[in-house]
């Protein structure tokens, strides 16, 4: 009996002792719950059956939910947004097609459950550079500068002679016009024009759409090209050249992207053709895309033409815009002399990054 009591005794005091001390220590921290089942969903403007990608805003809207979670944080190109309810728009800002990851974390205090999930989105590129040649006259003088003269058949035995003169080069009707003219003019027999914006305007990776129209007839030879910056201080082919389009007259209907850089220039140049039904009768889309890793050239969106760039090439530093039409040389070949005019015509030129 005194054994029992004793027991008793002692457990009533060690009752007292650990409720007091409970008592002067406060009631004790909750306790934080993980959360659990993280879900992300994602909704592309804009997608439908022909279009899976968007619109081309680059807005997507995302819900993330899970269970005891009080805050959401998602981190998507770079940046960190946060959320009571879970729900977030985002703007991609990357043109082209692209495919993304998105991170998000649920957090309860600092408890937190994180995932991500993939999705691929269409940005409309914006042009930086472009003309539309909607304003009747001399092409705009803000984005464009000429080559005159033959500077010695420009290093391919050329015959014509370039002028600024508007009977070689207008803007009307909505296109740009280079003529090549058959006329006695400074002792050669033919002129054209050369334009150029060289000093005005160049760039450095991106996308470049020309359409165009361009000229018939043996010896003809207009281009849509490209020269690097450099030229004046490291010469040619030292700094580069990017052919979106050759085409000569002799060869109707062939149309040729060309890449000129040392070790690889004049009839040794990187390159190859692509036939194309009515090129001189009807206007083509002549494109490029250029970046670090790849160029590629087009035509109506048919890719024709690829260089796998690499840091030791000269094509990774702003180039130029040239547009002419040339007659004969090494490449136009030969002249038909009942060629008496000859006209290519540029509907626009637009660059987007």
């Amino acid at each position: 009996m005194k054994n029992y009591k004793f027991l008793l005794i002692i457990s009533f005091f060690s009752f007292l002792f650990f409720s007091c001390g409970g008592s002067s220590s406060g009631s004790s921290e909750p306790v934080v719950t993980t959360p659990t089942n993280l879900v992300i969903n994602k909704i592309i403007v804009g997608s439908s059956a022909t279009m899976p990608n968007g619109d081309g805003t680059g807005v997507v809207n995302f819900t993330a939910s899970a269970n005891n979670a009080k805050e959401y944080k998602m981190s998507v190109d770079g940046e960190i947004l946060t959320s009571t309810t879970g729900n977030f728009t985002y703007t991609f800002k990357q043109s082209g097609t692209n495919e993304h990851t998105v991170y998000v974390s649920a957090y309860n205090g600092d408890k937190s459950i994180s995932g991500s999930t993939k999705l691929t989105v269409y940005v409309i590129p914006k042009a930086v550079f472009f003309d539309e040649f909607n304003v009747d006259g001399a092409p705009d003088s803000s984005k464009w500068g000429y080559d005159l003269g033959n500077s010695n058949g420009w290093g391919n035995n050329e015959a014509q002679y370039y002028t600024n003169r508007t009977q070689n080069a207008i803007v009307s009707n909505g296109t740009l016009k280079i003529n090549l003219i058959k006329e006695s003019y400074q002792g050669y027999n033919y002129t054209s024009a050369r334009l150029l914006s060289k000093g005005k305007y160049s760039m450095k990776y991106g996308k470049v759409e020309i359409r165009a129209k361009i000229p018939s007839g043996g010896g003809t030879w207009p281009a849509l090209w490209m020269l690097g910056d450099n030229i004046d201080s490291v010469g040619w082919p030292a700094c580069g050249e990017i052919d979106i389009m050759e085409h000569v007259g002799n060869q109707l209907n062939r149309i040729f992207g060309t890449l000129h850089y040392p070790g690889r220039s004049g009839g040794n140049a990187y390159g190859t053709s692509v036939m194309i039904p009515n090129a001189t009768t009807e206007f083509h889309i002549y494109s490029m895309e250029w970046n670090a890793s790849t160029i590629k050239i087009y035509v109506d969106n048919q890719l024709f033409f690829t260089y796998n760039n690499n840091a030791n090439s000269p094509f990774n530093q702003n180039f130029f815009f040239i547009m002419n039409v040339a007659m004969g040389g090494n490449f136009g070949g030969t002249i038909d002399p009942n060629v008496t005019n000859a006209t290519m015509e540029v509907d626009y030129i637009r660059v987007y990054q």
